[in-house]
């Protein structure tokens, strides 16, 4: 199924959500949902079935994390949730890795590409949401000299 595909089976109850712009989000949603069948297969093999639980794990906590952390109020709480999401997105890349004797070469590749995506859009987030800071209207206030 390609990303294209995918998208156009996703839920509308997510896809309304202000959330869903965000391509990162999106690409975390995508990456657990392929997943699925590379953690099926590595379930077959005694030797994988630890990393198949490790992996899944990591890749949903990409897409959950970024949700989370996008409903924070202040960017130094977003910037920690998005930092959790960018370890599990290389956490599932070097899973993933490790898979390679299980999976397809080309899934191999096109899923470490996919979670090489993702870390380089939370990189790029990161430094705007640890700098972002709230500022207050100005108000002016006026002092009675006469008193």
């Amino acid at each position: 199924m390609t990303y294209e595909e995918w998208e156009q089976t996703a839920p509308e109850a997510i896809t309304r959500d202000v959330l869903w712009k965000m391509r990162v989000y999106r690409l975390g949603l995508f990456a657990s949902d392929i997943g699925w069948e590379d953690v099926t297969k590595l379930m077959h093999d005694p030797r994988t079935l630890k990393l198949s639980d490790q992996l899944y794990r990591s890749l949903g906590s990409i897409s959950a994390n970024i949700a989370e952390g996008y409903s924070r109020g202040s960017g130094k709480d977003r910037a920690r949730f998005y930092e959790y999401a960018l370890g599990s997105a290389r956490e599932s890349r070097d899973w993933y890795y490790k898979s390679r004797h299980v999976l397809l070469d080309s899934a191999v590749e096109h899923r470490v590409d996919l979670c090489s995506q993702i870390i380089r859009l939370l990189l790029t987030m990161l430094p705007d949401e640890r700098h972002r800071f709230f500022k207050e209207d100005s108000v002016s206030y006026q002092v009675d000299d006469s008193a």
